[in-house]
């Protein structure tokens, strides 16, 4: 499997102590050799949604709830066969030495294995994703240059040591037909996502290694647009275009004895033009403002004879909650808040199963006292049982506890609530 792929899968793999597939499909092609490598996976998934859909303002969908005007509330059950946090995979790279450096590229294909409810016509649709396309070069003496669409810099520990990667996490009851569902994301952590970027990754020293460079800027959007002048889900806001973004990660992996882990942080930095400006809090919004967006992270994790440990905390400012500057500025233009982290252990058993629990918040404050963002939390238990059927071949159990929490909401239109969600999967993943 080649390098970029363990990092988006195998890596993962590696972290919880399940199976990991070290090599690929290799091909040796005249000057290049070949690497296709990836994964498959599906869960069977049952959920259980229960709340007021007035508290559904920010992500609330992904329990079950759409129509945050509606405010029947009650409970909503659904059973799902669907794609876990990863998408299935495939992906095939290349690699070469020539002139003193080594030259490489990635491009990868990642489609859903989920369908809709509906049987006739849309039913067999499902969605598909790219995430990687992406060429490489470099020494080992200097460090390397990446150019192209890869998974982002600002929070990709955080989700490459989650153990609800090889599962399902949160969304299984509302994304039916989706590429994947939503892991710990929104709950713990935020979305690294997949970024065209270009940037310079040095040699590792003694196990330091640090990555800066620059990615697209993302618009700032969501609930309570930044820019639209109005209350509604209006999805377009401050625009990112006028420069790029910033992002760095430096990391140390060390090994002793029995004792291996990792320490690292990251963080990322964006200018938004085109932000409404107010003399107050519920004055008449005006387009024209600019300001800043910025997030940055610490984590680490730790694993000795079979016992495992990991903890990560963020903080940013016109971040949003989920992905990136989504919902991360109110109407008026001013910035919201937000924090997060989680807490994740891991033990081995005698029959090579891997059992973990980890516990997650993501919260987002109201930025004035009329935001029509209420304060919002997003809390997650999860349970998993991960057993290694053979080496590439995993089997899973999950249990995830979801809940979603609105409080101080400044408009009628967003009263505060509370949404729950329970869900249990099993399935598999196999990693080639």
């Amino acid at each position: 499997m080649n390098k970029n792929i363990k990092l988006a899968v195998a890596g993962a793999v590696l972290a919880l102590s399940a199976t990991a597939a070290n090599a690929g499909i290799v091909i040796p092609a005249g000057e290049w050799t070949l690497d296709i490598g990836g994964n498959v996976n599906t869960y069977a998934t049952w959920t259980r949604a229960t709340g007021s859909n007035t508290a559904s303002t920010v992500g609330g969908g992904i329990y079950g709830y759409h129509d945050k005007n509606n405010s029947t509330g009650g409970s909503k059950t659904a059973s799902n066969m669907t794609t876990g946090l990863l998408p299935n995979y495939l992906s095939v790279s290349g690699s070469t030495r020539q002139n003193d450096l080594d030259v490489a590229f990635t491009i990868s294909i990642n489609p859903g294995s989920s369908t809709t409810h509906s049987g006739f016509q849309n039913g067999n649709g499902t969605n598909q994703e790219n995430r990687q396309a992406f060429l490489t070069f470099g020494d080992k003496s200097w460090g390397s240059i990446l150019v192209g669409k890869n998974i982002g810099l600002f929070a990709q520990d955080a989700i490459l040591n989650d153990m609800t990667l090889l599962g399902v996490g949160r969304g299984a009851g509302s994304l039916a037909g989706n590429t994947t569902t939503t892991g710990r994301i929104g709950s713990g952590f935020m979305y690294a996502d997949w970024k065209a970027q270009a940037n310079y990754t040095t040699p590792n020293f003694n196990g330091f290694q640090a990555t800066v460079g620059i990615s697209q800027a993302w618009n700032a959007w969501g609930i309570g647009d930044a820019i639209s002048g109005t209350q509604t889900s209006a999805y377009s806001g401050g625009r990112g275009e006028s420069a790029p973004a910033y992002d760095f990660k430096a990391s140390y992996s060390f090994a002793a004895n029995d004792v291996t882990g990792k320490v690292w942080t990251s963080g990322m930095y964006q200018r938004v033009k085109g932000l409404n400006t107010t003399s107050g809090d519920d004055a008449i919004p005006v387009v024209g403002g600019d300001d800043d967006a910025w997030a940055a992270d610490i984590g680490a994790n730790v694993n000795v004879a079979g016992f495992g440990l990991t903890g990560y905390y963020y903080g940013g400012e016109g971040i949003g909650q989920t992905h990136q500057l989504l919902d991360g500025f109110a109407l008026n233009g001013k910035k919201r808040d937000s924090e997060g982290g989680y807490v994740q252990a891991t033990y081995v058993l005698p029959t090579k199963t891997k059992l973990g629990v980890s516990w997650g918040e993501s919260n987002l404050d109201r930025a004035h006292s009329a935001d029509i963002i209420g304060d919002t939390k997003d809390e997650m238990w999860s349970v998993g049982l991960y057993h290694p059927l053979t080496k590439h071949l995993n089997l899973v159990a999950e249990y995830n506890d979801a809940e979603h929490k609105v409080s101080n909401a400044g408009s009628s239109n967003n009263s505060s609530g509370t949404l729950k969600a329970r869900n249990v999967s099993f399935g598999a993943i196999l990693f080639f």
